[in-house]
């Protein structure tokens, strides 16, 4: 047996000892140094970019320019974005429409000459009116952001099932709220970076950190107008991703700089490059109503959310379908309205990051689910379980839910752990601790989601896996070879044991060959939870046809197998329904015990307890350090990192303003139950679960922060100056809070 084994990670001993290397530690002899000169405003048009002072610098091999970039676009969903901006190149290419657009690009001896030749390029604008608050975008007359968005609206996404307004006139009891959510910064450890050089065989090599080597390929070789066959991208170590490696950041550049010079090109970013280069989880406002009767039954939803997607498209598309998944919480709710949409601004863009989109959606759906508790006299355990989805349940968007629903075990498995009791009469809540300090008051919270797994939305969802068998009588040694990137989650690891399993040998006999277009097929990105979903079906049935090879004396045995899952469906783009728009989902919930200080507005998490069914748990250690990486990130996206943009300029650029959660910030205890209801449809029973302990933790938290205080807060991150002013709206003004009762000092 290797699967539900805590084997070690088959990169820890190289990462702790600081021997493997990540793309900034690579060099190669003769590389030129890259560096980016920014558009550092927007929107403008670029009328005069003057490179003549930064290509006279010794040391400087060449400045590139728009009108060196053959096709001069990019993008994941639309190419939308130039890869260089100015004039001379795609229509539109010469507007620069954020502050991070790229307006030129130096390679030279050094990195030091590299930076003083980008600051000698003289660039010569003409400002125009911009747009930075999507509500404001939307409306008529809003200055236009894009030419291919008319009215600034990449998307829009509709439900209408049922019949709203008589349902709203049955209601016991109807909870509004207007709610907000911040930018977050992916703030991985390593920031931008890669080296570009021309192969044996002739080939565009780019090695860099991203999450599909095989799109960022496709991508290089769109902009360049080049064949895919003359690129190749290898993935060094990453140093983390979440969502935020997916789109394109120094892979064309690099690519670009090689091709055009011949010579080995290098490029790392700063921390406030990276800050400023890549994109953002998304803001959102969302005004909603929900009713029910007096037993607590959902009887509608109404939203209208409103998602800034930034300058360009990005995965916006697709995030914004995850928000209209998610937007009614894991429940059946028999009538809804909701109306989901993308509006360009002149922000930075917006797009994948951990949970893509249903941190956004689950936050909204579980406070008022929360709130609707509060109104009933209810618990809010209780009333999630007489509302969660079981199997045979209905999606808002009307097809049925997959098979495989273990929503009710794990919203009962978490109560029970936080210290809930259920009773004849119901579920009852933990009694929160009190304090002999008049100024620290206590409360729980809870709250619960689910995360597609794999591709959605009529995706063609795909997985390539190719195993040889070495060996004589026996198999002496088995090759794995599978494109899918570890971005520090363990994929690798798990790919081995998968293996192992298949093929019924230890992991010890398994090299794995990953990351390089060379010789891989492709397996998709590293993200919406499916590698160990989709990697274990391609792995095992590369492994039966090796083995069947093996049978019949082939050496070395050989099999290649594309696992391609069940079809999934788009929207009807009038009435949201879908007969399947995922493949399969995971399910979380958690209770959280915070403290608060009502002199200073401090919110400290104290417990968190995270339930999450992972089907099977391949490696039991790995899924415990995603469930306590997810659970101290969302509490940096709940509490601390406050992501301040002014008129487009991020004002937190630096890890020194924008404030991750550090070891006084995390949550005292976290407690991880691994739950293991098999997905029929998994590999081995196995879910992908790496973004759910995101999801439900701000919602949760905000619970317990108004179980501790009467206070419900709508917007976040809850830093103490928000918390104060919502526990003290008469001394401070203009935070988006609701009070319930009154005024209580410390």
């Amino acid at each position: 047996m290797a699967i539900g084994i805590s084997i070690p990670r088959i990169d820890a001993e190289g990462k702790v000892t600081g021997r493997t290397p990540y793309p900034g530690d690579l060099d190669l002899p003769g590389q030129l140094f890259l560096k980016v000169k920014w558009a550092g405003r927007a929107p403008a048009r670029i009328r005069r970019i003057d490179t003549r002072r930064a290509e006279a610098l010794p040391g400087v091999a060449a400045v590139f320019t728009a009108k060196d970039v053959p096709v001069n676009e990019y993008g994941l969903i639309y190419f939308d974005q130039p890869v260089i901006c100015g004039p001379g190149s795609k229509p539109g290419a010469d507007v620069v429409r954020y502050e991070g657009d790229v307006v030129a690009l130096v390679a030279a001896e050094s990195e030091k000459i590299a930076a003083r030749a980008v600051d000698l390029i003289e660039v010569e604008y003409e400002d125009l009116p911009g747009v930075y608050d999507p509500e404001e975008a939307l409306r008529p007359g809003a200055p236009q952001v894009h030419p291919d968005y008319p009215g600034n609206l990449l998307c829009h996404y509709r439900i209408r099932q049922g019949d709203v307004e008589a349902a709203f006139r049955e209601a016991a009891v109807i909870v509004e709220g207007t709610y907000r959510t911040p930018f977050q910064e992916h703030a991985y450890l390593q920031p931008e970076a890669g080296i570009a050089y021309i192969d044996e065989e002739g080939r565009i090599t780019v090695v860099t950190a991203g999450q599909w080597a095989h799109e960022d390929r496709h991508q290089i070789a769109h902009a360049l107008g080049l064949p895919e066959d003359r690129i190749r991208v290898i993935y060094a170590a990453i140093g983390g991703a979440f969502g935020g490696r997916e789109d394109m950041s120094v892979q064309i550049l690099l690519a670009l700089a090689a091709w055009k010079l011949g010579r080995p090109v290098k490029i790392l970013w700063s921390r406030e490059e990276s800050i400023i280069g890549h994109h953002k989880r998304h803001p959102v406002v969302a005004r909603v109503r929900w009713a029910a009767d007096r037993e607590g039954r959902l009887l509608a939803v109404e939203a209208d959310v409103i998602a800034d997607v930034g300058a360009y498209a990005y995965t916006s598309t697709k995030v914004l379908g995850n928000i209209t998944m998610s937007i009614c919480g894991p429940y059946e709710v028999p009538n809804v309205r909701a109306d989901i949409r993308g509006a360009l601004t002149n922000n930075p863009p917006t797009g994948a990051m951990r949970g893509f989109g249903a941190p956004q959606a689950l936050f909204i759906a579980e406070t008022q689910m929360n709130k609707l508790a509060q109104a009933l006299g209810m618990d809010p355990v209780e009333i999630r379980l007489k509302n969660a989805w079981r199997e045979g349940s209905r999606m808002p968007t009307g097809g049925m839910v997959p098979e495989g629903v273990s929503l009710p075990e794990v919203i009962q498995a978490c109560a029970r752990a936080a210290g809930w009791r259920q009773t004849a009469g119901g579920w009852i809540r933990p009694e929160a601790p009190s304090s002999t300090d008049p100024t620290k008051r206590y409360g729980w919270g809870f709250a619960c989601g689910f995360k597609n797994i794999a591709y959605s939305f009529g995706f063609p969802e795909h997985c390539w896996a190719r195993v040889e068998l070495h060996g004589d009588a026996h198999i002496e040694k088995a090759i794995v070879f599978h494109a899918g990137a570890d971005v520090g989650q363990g994929a690798h690891t798990v790919m081995i044991q998968m293996a192992a399993e298949a093929l019924g040998v230890p992991p010890e006999r398994i090299e794995l060959r990953a990351s390089d277009t060379a010789f891989t097929e492709s397996s998709g990105s590293s993200s919406a939870s499916r590698m160990t979903f989709m990697a274990g079906h391609a792995i095992r049935g590369a492994a039966e046809r090796a083995l069947a090879a093996w049978r019949n004396e082939e050496r070395p045995a050989v099999g290649e197998f594309t696992y391609r899952p069940v079809r999934t469906f788009p929207f009807d783009p009038e009435t949201g329904f879908s007969e399947r728009p995922n493949v399969t989902y995971g399910y979380v919930a958690e209770a959280v015990l915070v403290e608060v200080d009502m002199e200073t507005g401090h919110v400290r998490p104290v417990k968190v307890i995270c339930a999450d069914d992972v089907g099977r748990a391949v490696n039991p250690i790995n899924v415990r350090g995603q469930i306590e990486g997810g659970v101290v990130q969302a509490v940096g996206y709940a509490i601390t990192e406050n992501f301040i943009v002014q008129q487009g300029r991020i004002l937190t650029r630096h890890l020194s303003t924008y404030l991750i959660p550090g070891i006084y910030d995390i949550p005292e205890e976290i407690e991880s139950l691994i739950l293991e209801h098999p997905d029929p449809l998994g590999p081995w029973g196995v879910r992908g679960m790496a973004e759910m302990p995101f999801l439900p933790l701000a919602p949760a938290l905000i619970a317990a922060v108004h179980d501790a205080t009467g206070v419900w807060f709508e917007a976040f991150p809850l830093t103490p100056d928000r918390v104060y002013a919502g526990l003290y709206p008469d001394r401070v003004k203009g935070t988006a809070i609701r009070k319930e009762g009154p005024e209580q000092a410390p």
